[in-house]
C-alpha cells in the first residue's frame, strides 16, 4: 500500500477500527479525556431484507489493543434513541461518565432535510430543524436506545437546527453552531446562567467550532464568501471580567482557496490544524494540516495521500493519535481508522 510510505513522516502504524460488517458507513468520531473511549456516529448493518437506517445513529466504544498491541474497539453500545437522525458527539471533561451530541431525538419529519451542499454536487449535510443538543448519562444508554427514556435537551427548540458542540474544561461555556437566524452561527451558552451569545454572525455558514487547548481562541469552517467553499477560520474569544465568553474578535482565515476545507481541529499544542480539504479532488478528499502562528503566514502541509475521501481529522488529547474517518479499505465505505502521530509540531510543517 503506497499510502503508508507516503504518509509515514505524519502518520505510522495504521489500523482500521471500525469495519463494513457492523456498519453500512461510520464517522466523526471523538476520543475521551483519557483516550480510553471513543464516541462516534455510524448505520449498523441491517437485518437479512431490511434496508439500513436512513440516518446517523451515536455510539460509545471502549479503544483498546489486541493481543499484538494494535488498537482495537470492544464494549461497542448505541446510545441515542430508536429512528432519530444524530450528529457530533463528545465526552463532557468536567463529568466523567456524561456524552452530548446533536440528535432529532424522535424521526425527522423529511428525510432529505435541508443542508449544506456545494453546487449541485453529492457532498452534503444536512440541517434538520429537529436537530438538538442533548445530554446522557452513559449509565443510561440502554434505555435510551431501546427508546424506554429520552436524553436530556441542552440546546434547541426543535424548530431550528443546532448542534457542532463543545465545552470547555470546566463544562461552563457550551460551543455550537445554530440556524435559528436562517444562516449558521456560532454561539456559546453560559451553562451556569443559561445565557446565550452569538459570537459570529457574518453572512454564510460557519460552523464545526472547537475550543483551542488553552480555550482562548476557536476555529471553524465558513462560508464567508457565499461561493459554497469552505475556509478555515480562527478567532480571539472576548470574556468579560467574570470569564463569561462575550465575543470574538481579530478572526484569521488560515485557507483561502477554490477548495472545500471543512473539519479543522487543534493540535493539543495550539499550534497547528488538522482539517479535510477538496485540494486534490472533490473525489478524493485529503486530511491537510496549517499552522496556527499569528504572527506569521500559515503554511499548509498535505497528510493523507490514500484514494477515496479522509476526512474528520481529530487528535487525543496528548497529541499522539490521529483518528479519522476514510474510504480506503476494502469496500471503499467510510470507516473509522486511527494511526500514531510522528509529526514534530515544533517544526512549521
Amino acid at each position: 500500500m503506497a499510502w503508508r510510505a507516503s504518509e509515514s513522516a505524519w502518520l505510522q502504524n495504521h489500523t482500521q477500527l471500525t469495519f463494513p460488517d457492523r456498519f453500512v458507513k461510520a464517522g466523526e468520531a471523538y476520543f475521551s479525556p483519557s483516550g480510553q473511549q471513543i464516541i462516534f456516529q455510524a448505520v449498523e448493518q441491517p437485518l437479512p431484507g431490511q434496508a439500513p437506517d436512513d440516518f446517523y445513529a451515536m455510539f460509545t466504544a471502549e479503544l483498546g489493543a489486541d493481543a499484538t498491541g494494535q488498537p482495537l474497539l470492544t464494549r461497542i453500545e448505541r446510545i441515542s434513541p430508536p429512528a432519530s437522525a444524530n450528529t457530533c458527539g463528545w465526552f463532557e471533561q468536567s463529568r466523567p461518565g456524561t456524552v452530548l451530541f446533536g440528535s432529532t431525538i424522535t424521526t425527522p419529519a423529511v428525510t432529505d432535510a435541508p443542508g449544506y451542499q456545494r453546487g449541485t454536487g453529492r457532498y452534503k449535510w444536512q440541517f434538520p430543524p429537529e436537530m438538538r443538543i442533548v445530554e446522557i448519562s452513559t449509565a443510561d444508554s440502554a434505555s435510551i436506545a431501546a427508546g424506554r427514556i429520552k436524553p436530556k435537551v441542552i440546546v434547541g427548540n426543535g424548530r431550528a437546527y443546532a448542534a457542532e458542540g463543545s465545552t470547555t474544561r470546566d463544562g461552563r461555556s457550551l460551543l455550537y453552531c445554530s440556524l435559528e437566524s436562517g444562516q449558521g452561527d456560532l454561539r456559546v451558552r453560559d451553562m451556569p446562567t443559561g445565557l446565550d451569545v452569538t459570537i459570529v454572525n457574518a453572512p454564510g455558514y460557519d460552523g464545526g467550532p472547537f475550543f483551542s487547548p488553552d480555550e482562548q481562541r476557536i476555529c471553524y469552517r465558513s462560508d464567508r464568501r457565499g461561493d459554497s467553499l469552505l475556509q478555515v477560520q480562527v478567532a480571539d474569544l472576548v470574556r468579560d471580567s467574570d470569564g463569561r465568553i462575550t465575543g470574538s474578535a481579530n478572526e484569521r482565515q488560515l485557507t483561502d482557496n477554490q477548495h472545500v476545507n471543512w473539519a479543522p481541529f487543534w493540535h493539543p499544542t495550539g499550534m497547528m490544524i488538522v482539517y479535510a480539504s477538496s485540494e486534490v479532488g472533490h473525489s478524493n478528499y485529503e486530511i491537510f494540516a496549517v499552522t496556527t502562528d499569528p504572527s506569521s503566514p500559515p503554511q499548509r502541509s498535505r497528510v493523507t495521500h490514500a484514494q477515496g475521501a479522509d476526512v474528520l481529522p481529530v487528535f487525543d488529547a496528548a497529541g499522539r493519535r490521529l483518528m479519522w474517518t476514510s474510504q480506503r479499505g476494502e469496500g471503499r465505505s467510510s470507516q473509522l481508522w486511527i494511526a500514531d502521530f510522528v509529526q514534530s509540531v515544533a517544526a512549521k510543517p
